[in-house]
């Protein structure tokens, strides 16, 4: 099938197919490379995963959530579209559960080795291992900072927090580390690491060296940005920071032909004009939301500004945390200033503003 548009993208952004594979079911991107959707329980409903194939067996990239379905959908799809081969390698582009919750459970099924980044791989173990009945002190603490919704606040206080437990299977010790400059051969061809960040510490892509493929994990996605979000485990950090010089630096190994597979949405070229929107994104909603800090809001008054769109129940958490990384990005270039409310809530106002 020849490139089609959606007819709301840039014409330089172009997708050679017009819908993903069925659930169940693989999509060959190129020799040896299939493509697979698995479905995800949220908004953002499905996940993609690539196979990678040698003359030994399979390189699984990324592998969806640990659930009856999931176990299910991947008996069907090593009896399937992989033929029963074996699967010899898992690599995780990053440690988030949509990525990562069935690595251990491939790992122990088929006997395959984990390649990842050092930090993918040590947030992944220790995320899943920290599991949590109610919400820490500390999370608390940061989502008064962040002056959530009272009502939501009030819900969250004693409900069972998201684990990644739930949905993700035990990842065993033991992996190898892939780290920027270094090299995987897969499906024929070397890729070469290439790492990002903002989105998530250590994230890795890889690059073809033997023609124009790029597996860029959620560092790099089409028709909608990464999530750039500051957590309770580090209240002042600054991931925008990194995204933007993760960006600038890998805009400069970008082609007009590179085909990139993202960890959602579909295949896409274009990936110079896609770069520059990735980072001017951001760039936009610094600007609007430094123009509405003329008067002193808290980060979940500024969604407006940062979004311009609602945000409804489902989406909150993921607003609230990345309007944290944005005012904390300004605050780090000195651009805007904090002071708590009576209640603990950050407020936060551009500098040269009335008090």
């Amino acid at each position: 099938m020849g490139p089609v548009t959606t007819g709301v993208e840039p014409s330089g952004i172009r997708y050679p197919w017009a819908a993903p594979p069925e659930i169940g079911g693989a999509t060959q991107i190129a020799p040896g490379v299939l493509w697979i959707r698995l479905p995800l329980p949220m908004a953002l409903d499905h996940v993609n995963i690539y196979a990678l194939e040698d003359a030994e067996g399979w390189t699984i990239v990324d592998t969806g959530i640990r659930s009856r379905r999931g176990i299910a959908l991947w008996e069907g799809l090593l009896t399937g579209p992989l033929a029963g081969r074996p699967v010899r390698r898992v690599i995780l582009t990053h440690h988030h559960p949509d990525h990562i919750g069935m690595a251990g459970w491939l790992m122990e099924r088929c006997g395959a080795e984990l390649l990842t980044t050092r930090t993918a791989w040590l947030m992944a173990r220790m995320l899943i291992m920290d599991e949590e009945a109610r919400p820490t002190l500390q999370a608390l603490e940061h989502w008064r900072r962040a002056g959530m919704d009272p009502e939501i606040y009030a819900a969250r206080q004693g409900a069972r927090p998201y684990n990644f437990a739930d949905v993700c299977a035990p990842l065993p010790v033991g992996y190898t580390r892939l780290q920027e400059g270094g090299t995987v051969k897969a499906a024929g061809r070397v890729w070469d690491v290439r790492v990002g960040g903002g989105h998530a510490p250590e994230h890795l892509t890889l690059w073809s060296r033997d023609c124009n493929l790029v597996i860029a994990g959620d560092q790099i996605l089409p028709s909608i940005s990464p999530n750039i979000g500051v957590y309770a485990t580090e209240p002042e950090a600054d991931p925008l920071a990194d995204w933007l010089e993760a960006c600038d630096r890998l805009a400069t190994h970008a082609r007009e032909d590179h085909l990139v597979l993202g960890g959602h949405k579909l295949p896409f070229t274009g990936l110079p004009l896609r770069m520059r929107q990735l980072i001017e994104n951001h760039h936009g909603a610094l600007r609007r939301l430094e123009a509405h800090l003329t008067h002193p809001y808290t980060a979940a008054e500024c969604f407006v500004p940062l979004f311009k769109r609602r945000i409804d129940a489902g989406t909150y958490g993921l607003a609230l945390v990345e309007a944290v990384a944005h005012l904390n990005h300004l605050h780090k270039l000195g651009r805007v200033t904090r002071r708590p409310r009576e209640d603990g809530a950050w407020l936060w106002q551009a500098v040269g503003a009335e008090p």
